[in-house]
């Protein structure tokens, strides 16, 4: 059975794509999903502007995190860690203490964004990738100092 896309699926295709399936695949989990439509004339222009709707969509996203792009690299961030001799960290800053200290800063992101492969565990400075849309991806400065005891 031939079907038009609806949504992105990996394995099928893209938005717009027109596919042959199984029909029981269509029928039973496809169509009802609303992944896709069968392939008819009336359907092929309702996909049309699905797709017109899907980019003007994504492109306001983009532009979005453009700006909050923008305004999130002027941001540096100080972690405060106790660190014993030869500057060696009791612990580690993780990506959790850095969605934390953007909080503060009045940037309400999800940790999972923040894109630190392991946590940090050495004093310096480090600049930190913030995943804010697929398309687009801001650098942080993350200051990591001693603090200091008195």
């Amino acid at each position: 059975m031939k079907v038009i896309l609806r949504q992105n699926i990996d394995a099928l295709g893209q938005v717009g794509d027109i596919i042959e399936v199984n029909e029981g695949y269509a029928l039973n989990y496809l169509i009802p999903k609303k992944y896709a439509y069968a392939a008819l004339k009336g359907n092929l222009r309702a996909i049309e502007d699905e797709k017109k709707l899907l980019l003007k969509r994504r492109e306001k996203e983009v532009a979005a995190a453009n700006e909050l792009a923008s305004n999130i690299e002027n941001v540096k961030i100080e972690i405060m860690v106790q660190a014993g001799e030869e500057d060696k960290l009791f612990g580690s800053v993780t990506s959790q203490m850095i969605a934390d200290k953007l909080k503060e800063k009045g940037f309400e992101l999800d940790k999972r964004s923040i894109e630190l492969h392991e946590p940090i565990k050495a004093l310096g400075i480090f600049d930190v990738p913030v995943k804010l849309h697929s398309a687009v991806t801001a650098k942080i400065k993350v200051f990591v100092v001693k603090e200091q005891n008195d």
